[in-house]
């Protein structure tokens, strides 16, 4: 900035800009934030306003009580946001205003916004990677839900980054060069903000004091951080940013908890994906989650805890039948039923509400908004017969203080009843009544003075004034004193309007004054009940989960599975969940039954489009939707408890990460081979097709068998195939079976009977397919020539990429590959040395 322009006022918006680095300054000038230089030209470029200049100084502002629109249009493209406050009255400072950097908005510490969602948490998160671990501290500063975990993979940090999907990630500058390939993966997948700290703040022995003299420990123990150093760090590194660098109240964070993968069904990122489970694969199509669907809550809190139990699903089966009891008690109370979610449906987000309450935040219609929802919780308690806090003084305190609309903003006024308070009542008739008063006093003075044309007035510049034509200015008592002259009348003050005059002009100031003591004060009363209303939050979270799946169950026709620790998998009548709610025509319901004494891997052909995809995945959400404590589309379920579900569905390049089709397949398969169990359901769609027509065949074959006989690897396995070759695994081992999908051939074609049975499909019917799929006349004769050119031996010349039966040629000419293949002892090879070899071939067969 030059010297030139460096006023006063500049130097002290200097000194804020210097405090906020890296932020776009928002600096209040009376009723307008004003930005400056490069702030001003991003402000007009992203939000489209005007660019003026002052002194050659860009410039561009927005009104105060419109900032926030504008503060989340900034964050929405990715800024962080400074608010610089007038800390003073204008009227009482001796010069310059005092300014100060108040508060630091980010992505991930957004509160009162339209960028936060309901029934989603919206988090900020630091990470920190310390001896082989990676720690992930995460907060919700609107919930004050504050979490850690270590995990000591790459793939397990990126499974519950896929669960809680951070707004904003932290980080160690140190970090930003040398982990440069992490970070870009990290930002491919999941396009959060990311700020880079200094390495100080992850500091062990920083990072412990914080939090302990933050909570009010001498160890955090308690709070079941023993030995996570490195969790400690990302923590406390976190809070400290929040705290003492974005000026942010963290008091109402009064507990840490560790998230840990014991109890709970671990679903990889992948299967979190390919399931659909909370976002959708293609964007814009909300509507295809298991989570859009099942969700019917009520109340903001109940959605984000819907979204939670169906991320963690549990392992405890006697927690998942407390969860079963009181859906089926929700289900047998139909009118019950119907009056408690209407109740539901009258009750704000309780948790947000009493954070902006307990950190100042709050607006009048907040108070409001708690006091209505909290007013029926007596009627909830009594329909579920179940004991909430006693909050009945909180409510008629809040109900004897506001009035039942009151502002959105304590700046517009006229937020308290009649009779709360006698000095804001008087200033208010004062105001109400001034007309009145001046009317009354008019007559008052015609009257005792004699003088008919006497009058009182107002004017901006010179205030109350008494005017009396000259020819009767003679009149007027000693006791008038003269305020102004004009051509043919004199006007005067006296004492006593003078003091009305006083009143009347402090009036609105004055009750400003007031309401804003008398509203803190009322605020302060109400965050003393803190405790209490994030109890009723917690308790009308749970109520309203289970009274959404039950309405489902009642609407959906969904039975209660029956839970136990056997390894059954047997489920009657099972239907697609989303696909079901979706079609018009009904769905075609399918039976599976595998473990226990039955088989352990199913292998399922048909042509493409007939149901193979939908049929695996069913399952997997079936035995989510069980253990999540849900009732289930199906006649009925015997679900043996899962510990882990995996999934291998579809093909994607990552050419972003220059992955191919097949390497992201590869990579997916490898990690189930490596941490499957016998306890685990793993679901498989077209293994191999990345690759060569013999590579693709190998990898499915080797795959499937690793599933089927190495020790504690030996999980419940869903595996559609094109590769009827893969059937001949039935034979080969006991625990494989085959099942198809019914497919009918008539005159004009197949029609697809979505029904899985026993046994194999004697076609592929690749060329009906292509023909629904609306191949050009031509190009299907063709292909039928083709076909039967093959299928009475005539080869094409090359040898590469057409389908054969691998396992039946003993009449041609061994490859070099399927020497190397007969020569190999699978139960040698670890999965990676597998795969490692199945790509050399792969690079061996490209050569040929």
């Amino acid at each position: 900035m030059s010297a030139s322009v460096q006023t006063p006022m500049m130097g002290q918006w200097q000194a804020c800009k210097e405090s906020a680095p890296d932020t776009i300054l928002f600096f209040r000038l009376g009723d307008f934030y004003e930005a400056f230089y490069e702030d001003a030209e991003i402000l007009s470029k992203e939000l489209d306003l005007t660019l003026t200049k002052r002194q050659e100084i860009p410039m561009a502002g927005v009104p105060h009580h419109m900032c926030e629109i504008y503060v989340d249009r900034l964050i929405a493209k990715g800024y962080r946001v400074a608010i610089a406050d007038q800390m003073e009255d204008p009227k009482n400072a001796k010069g310059i205003v005092k300014r100060e950097v108040v508060r630091i908005v980010t992505p991930g510490t957004v509160i009162q916004s339209s960028l936060i969602q309901d029934k989603e948490q919206s988090y900020l998160a630091s990470l920190f990677f310390l001896n082989q671990r990676f720690a992930l501290a995460f907060l919700d500063i609107t919930t004050a839900d504050f979490s850690v975990v270590e995990c000591e993979t790459k793939e397990s940090l990126f499974d519950t980054l896929s669960r809680i999907r951070p707004k904003e990630i932290l980080l160690g500058k140190k970090e930003k060069n040398s982990e440069k390939e992490f970070i870009k993966e990290l930002r491919q997948s999941f396009r959060p903000t990311f700020h880079f700290l200094e390495s100080w703040h992850f500091d062990h022995q920083s990072a412990l004091g914080f939090l302990c003299k933050h909570f009010k420990v001498q160890t955090l123990d308690g709070f079941g951080l023993r030995g996570m150093v490195s969790g400690i760090n990302a923590a406390g590194a976190l809070l400290t940013h929040v705290h003492e660098e974005l000026n942010l109240p963290i008091d109402h964070i009064t507990k840490i908890k560790t998230e840990s993968t014991q109890g709970v069904m671990q679903i990889d990122k992948a299967t979190q994906r390919n399931l659909e489970l909370t976002h959708p694969l293609h964007e814009g199509q909300k509507e295809a989650t298991l989570l859009h669907l099942i969700d019917g809550t009520k109340t903001p809190m109940g959605g984000r805890l819907l979204r939670k139990m169906l991320l963690h699903p549990l392992l405890s089966m006697k927690e998942i039948q407390e969860r079963q009891d009181r859906i089926e008690a929700f289900t047998k109370e139909f009118s019950n039923l119907l009056q408690l979610r209407r109740h539901l449906g009258e009750i704000r987000d309780l948790e947000r509400l009493m954070m902006r309450i307990e950190t100042g935040f709050a607006t009048p219609r907040d108070l409001s908004g708690l006091r209505f929802s909290l007013e029926q919780i007596p009627f909830i308690a009594e329909l579920v017969e179940e004991e909430f806090p006693n909050v009945k003084p909180l409510t008629e305190k809040i109900a004897t203080a506001l009035v039942d609309n009151p502002p959105m903003r304590l700046s517009e006024g006229g937020l308290f009843k009649q009779g709360y308070d006698e000095t804001l009542d008087q200033l208010l008739s004062i105001k109400k009544d001034a007309a009145t008063w001046i009317a009354a006093y008019q007559t008052r003075l015609r009257e005792s003075l004699g003088i008919k044309t006497i009058k009182v007035g107002y004017t901006k510049a010179f205030g109350y004034y008494i005017e009396v034509s000259k020819s009767y200015a003679n009149k007027v008592p000693s006791s008038f004193h003269r305020r102004q002259t004009l051509v043919n009348a004199e006007r005067f003050i006296t004492e006593e309007l003078k003091d009305f005059e006083y009143k009347i002009l402090s009036a609105d100031e004055k009750i400003s004054a007031l309401e804003s003591k008398l509203f803190a004060t009322l605020r302060e009363e109400v965050a003393s009940y803190a405790k209490q209303v994030k109890e009723i939050a917690h308790k009308i979270a749970y109520i309203d989960c289970f009274a959404s799946l039950a309405k489902l169950a009642l609407e959906k026709e969904y039975v209660r599975p029956l839970v136990d620790e056997s390894a059954i998998l047997e489920i009657q009548g099972g239907r697609h969940p989303v696909i079901e709610a979706a079609q018009e025509n009904g769905f075609i319901p399918n039976d599976i039954a595998m473990g226990g004494n039955q088989q352990q891997l199913a292998l399922i052909t048909g042509p493409n489009m007939a149901g193979k995809s939908t049929f695996i995945r069913q399952v997997a959400l079936i035995v989510i939707l069980a253990q999540m404590g849900s009732f289930v589309p199906a006649k009925s379920a015997h679900i043996g408890i899962v510990d882990k579900v995996f999934s291998r569905i579809g093909a994607s390049d990552d050419l972003a990460r220059g992955q191919s089709t097949f390497m992201v397949e590869m990579t997916e398969t490898a990690h189930i081979l490596h941490n499957a169990t016998m306890r685990s359901l793993v679901i498989l769609d077209e293994i191999g097709r990345g690759t060569s027509t013999y590579d693709g065949i190998s990898i499915a074959w080797a795959v499937a068998e690793y599933l089927l006989s190495e020790p504690q690897r030996q999980a419940k396995t869903l595996f559609a195939t094109h590769y009827f070759e893969m059937t001949e695994l039935a034979e080969k081992y006991r625990g494989a079976f085959n099942l198809n999908v019914a497919v009918q051939e008539t005159n004009e074609g197949i029609v697809f009977l979505r029904k899985i049975q026993k046994g194999t499909a004697d076609k592929s019917y690749g060329i009906h397919v292509a023909r629904l799929a609306g191949l050009p006349r031509s190009a299907l004769q063709r292909a039928e020539k083709k076909l039967h050119e093959l299928e009475k031996g005539v080869t094409p010349k090359r040898k590469k990429d057409h389908q054969l039966d691998l396992f039946s040629l003993a009449e041609a000419p061994k490859s070099p590959i399927l020497e190397e293949l007969e020569r190999l002892d699978p139960n040698q090879l670890t999965p990676l040395e597998a795969l490692k070899t199945l790509l050399l071939w792969k690079d061996k067969s490209d050569a040929f």
